[in-house]
């Protein structure tokens, strides 16, 4: 349900199955990413108790997206940073990944609708460096 794609000793990424449950509060990422995710089950009547949050310097190098599967099917090809095809998965509606490191492409396989959630401010043509996909139909894993 819960699934890390690594490389050496690199996360790549964290796939969340939308069938994950668990009670409580369930954080995914380390403490030191500048992106956190985490998975919130509370029974009604929880009461979470107000809060703000202090401005707290941050330095972030390297920009860590979250995709959030509304509906349909998309498929996630994962490369190494020389842009090296390793391999593939398939999200569904209501799967989450947070994609950390490395490169990575995507082929929507299902008419598809998805939230992405990064760091800003965004930084135009500078914030990524595009490259040709290296993936053939056979290498395909899901």
């Amino acid at each position: 349900m819960v699934e890390e794609i690594k490389l050496d000793d690199k996360l790549l990424a964290i796939i969340i199955s939308n069938q994950y449950r668990k009670d409580g509060i369930s954080f995914f990422t380390p403490g030191d990413f500048s992106q956190q995710l985490a998975y919130m089950k509370h029974p009604q009547g929880k009461v979470i108790q107000p809060h703000v949050h202090n401005p707290v310097k941050r330095e972030v190098h390297y920009t860590k997206e979250v995709l959030i599967i509304k509906k349909g099917k998309l498929r996630v090809d994962f490369y190494t940073d020389n842009h090296d095809y390793l391999e593939s998965r398939i999200l569904e509606e209501g799967d989450v990944i947070l994609l950390s490191e490395g490169g990575h492409g995507f082929e929507v396989l299902e008419d598809l609708e998805m939230f992405e959630v990064k760091q800003g401010p965004y930084a135009g043509d500078s914030d990524k460096t595009r490259f040709e996909p290296k993936v053939e139909a056979h290498q395909i894993n899901g």
